[in-house]
């Protein structure tokens, strides 16, 4: 094994711009510091206030938007990288993982990548994903993760060609699929007839990066050593006729951002289902059933009866207390495990869930994808987001100099080939909140709406 003199950290801190902004009196912050300031003040992370994560947006005022669950997500985050630092360095608890303290990502650095791990996805949520995979099939397609790692490398204002020229390490934390779209897709695409009979199943993306990113990942990559980038991008399932591929490794600090993803995902999307009436008591413990009990006392939580009694309480301080319980819990049932095949700590160190708690989030996960994400009221509405981002996307594209917005018309105008003007439409799309969206699809399609001076 390595020691810590062959893997220095200074590469890490490196930004594709070669760090050409310097500000005098700056030295009060490091570098995950101030990509931490870049995501926050970036006018994507801004807009994820205004995107779907659920439930749509117009449906309450109670339930999670993108910005909200990425702000959840980050607190996690650093939640877990203080358990392990606490239940595991300091404590000794383990043998092998000498360079865990050192490569462990700091606060800021955590929140960094799990604040902004949301941040390329589209409106309408899955709706909008789709909507853009179909009509980008034929020219490298879409997907919300690749897209994430697109605006922060290149689009968001910032560092010209740069987009907010985060670093290495951060987009090393939100690549959480370093395999490209053309390596992945299916083999055969579905027929692509009207728009609307496209299924939802049929179109749905595979979990990668779009090929314009490819400088990106090499760069991302550049420290590792050809067997370590060799290994890291392999696939854990191919492509076939009919499936998607998927790819096979993450990095450590992925590991940590898609444990915290989960925990917020599986924890407080339960607690606005709840809150909205959309599961019963009964439901949720007939899905917790099968669970563990004993993983409930190993983290000190109370026996399954009095969880249940409290998470349906008619008070609000009950209930928030247990899920704040319930997301502590998870955060320290967090361990460190190796993936041996790696020699740079980076992509050899990984964290997991043990098997109890994992267990039971995967019955929290599974039961909000039953009684929520699939429920028909839900679907219908992600159905109609599909479609106005379809509809608005033809129109725009039909006659572009026309329609596009001024910015992204240049763009388009000086974009070379088809597919890069394509992208530049899929680019001023995919930026949308759900409400600017509704208004260009009604200043586009609904009879006396919008006028000259209104703003989008």
């Amino acid at each position: 094994m390595a020691t810590m003199g062959a893997w220095p950290q200074k590469v890490w801190k490196e930004r594709r711009s070669g760090n050409r902004l310097k500000r005098p009196n700056s030295q009060w912050r490091d570098e995950y510091g101030r990509d931490r300031a870049r995501v926050i003040h970036s006018a994507g992370f801004r807009r994820l206030q205004a995107k779907t994560q659920v439930l749509g947006i117009g449906e309450g005022d109670f339930h999670r938007t993108r910005l909200t669950h990425s702000m959840e997500a980050a607190q996690i985050g650093r939640g877990i990288v203080r358990a392990i630092e606490q239940n595991w360095i300091k404590a000794g608890k383990f043998a092998g993982y000498s360079e865990l303290a050192a490569w462990l990502p700091t606060l800021n650095s955590m929140e960094t990548i799990a604040l902004a791990h949301d941040i390329g996805h589209p409106p309408f949520g899955h709706g909008g994903e789709i909507a853009l995979n179909f009509v980008m099939r034929e020219h490298g397609g879409f997907e919300g993760n690749g897209q994430t790692l697109r605006l922060l490398s290149k689009l968001e204002a910032h560092t010209e060609g740069f987009g907010l020229d985060l670093t290495r390490r951060s987009l090393l934390g939100v690549l959480k699929y370093p395999v490209s779209y053309e390596r992945v897709v299916r083999r055969k695409l579905p027929r692509a007839g009207d728009r609307l009979l496209i299924k939802r199943e049929s179109w749905k993306p595979p979990k990668c990066y779009t090929s314009g990113e490819k400088d990106v990942v090499e760069w991302i990559l550049e420290p590792f050593s050809r067997e370590d980038r060799a290994g890291f991008v392999t696939l854990l399932v191919a492509p076939t006729a009919g499936k998607h591929g998927k790819s096979r490794y993450h990095s450590l600090d992925t590991s940590i951002m898609e444990l915290a993803d989960d925990i917020a995902y599986g924890v407080h999307d339960l607690e606005d289902a709840i809150a909205l009436q959309l599961i019963t008591r009964e439901e949720l413990q007939l899905a917790l059933m099968d669970s563990d009990a004993g993983w409930a006392k190993a983290v000190g939580l109370w026996p399954s009866e009095r969880i249940l009694e409290l998470l349906f309480s008619k008070s609000g301080h009950d209930r928030k207390a247990t899920f704040g319980a319930l997301v502590n819990a998870f955060v320290v049932s967090v361990e460190p495990y190796q993936a041996k095949e790696f020699s740079h700590p980076l992509l050899r160190l990984q964290t997991q869930l043990n098997r109890h708690a994992e267990q039971v989030l995967g019955a929290f996960k599974g039961l909000i994808t039953r009684r929520v994400i699939k429920l028909a009221q839900v679907q219908t509405l992600e159905y109609r987001g599909q479609q106005l981002v379809l509809r608005m996307f033809e129109a725009i594209a039909s006659d572009p100099q026309r329609l596009l917005k001024e910015s992204f018309r240049d763009l388009w105008v000086q974009a070379e080939s088809t597919t890069d003007k394509m992208r530049v439409l899929c680019d001023y799309i995919s930026g949308m909140t759900d409400e600017y969206a509704t208004r260009m699809y009604e200043r586009l399609f609904v009879p006396r709406q919008g006028h000259v001076f209104d703003r989008l």
